[in-house]
């Protein structure tokens, strides 16, 4: 029995909003891209640049090389933290982070890999964009149900530009530092 299988123990849906299994396809269609409406640099300009953070301190200090040098910057957890440390703690890490650096423009990425019970619990957390790399037909459900609730589903996990996972105890000014040598790189 998969996720969106009928359990055969009745036919009337849990509440009236429910996904029904024989509805067909939806009209909400999965977004490969990474940028958040609203977020990016506009069109025909580079997509913003990927910063993957592992901890309050990574995103803290990304967060302030990207005020630095007034970039946008998208936060992006680590391969399928959204299975192993869930929506929660990426929730009160963006917040803190958020908090900490106000004047900062970035957009937050919870990736969920093909663990559509672990994107449900991010949509039910209110998590601002996630990523599901499961199956399409999953994905199309998923994506009506996240679109619902104002959450971005993408489909595909972007390339990283930079990973600070290389030096997981570092502190703010270390990791606000290591960014902003990346953001004031060329290709960045």
């Amino acid at each position: 029995m998969g996720l969106f299988e009928p359990h055969g123990r009745g036919r009337r849906p849990l509440r009236p909003d429910a996904l029904n299994v024989n509805d067909g396809p939806t009209d909400a269609t999965p977004s490969p891209s990474p940028r958040l409406p609203g977020k990016g640099r506009g069109e025909g300009q580079p997509p913003d640049a990927v910063v993957v953070v592992h901890t309050l301190a990574h995103a803290v200090g990304a967060l302030q090389a990207a005020a630095r040098f007034d970039q946008p910057l998208i936060l992006a957890s680590a391969p399928n933290a959204g299975i192993y440390a869930g929506p929660g703690w990426f929730g009160a890490l963006v917040t803190a982070a958020r908090e900490a650096v106000p004047r900062a423009r970035f957009s937050a990425l919870l990736d969920c890999g093909d663990r559509p019970g672990a994107v449900l619990a991010a949509i039910r957390a209110q998590t601002e964009a996630v990523i599901f790399t499961g199956g399409s037909d999953v994905a199309g459900r998923l994506a009506d149900i996240a679109s619902q609730h104002g959450v971005r589903l993408v489909i595909e996990r972007p390339a990283a530009g930079f990973d600070l996972g290389e030096d997981f105890f570092a502190s703010e000014a270390t990791s606000a530092r290591r960014c902003a040598n990346f953001l004031a790189a060329p290709d960045a």
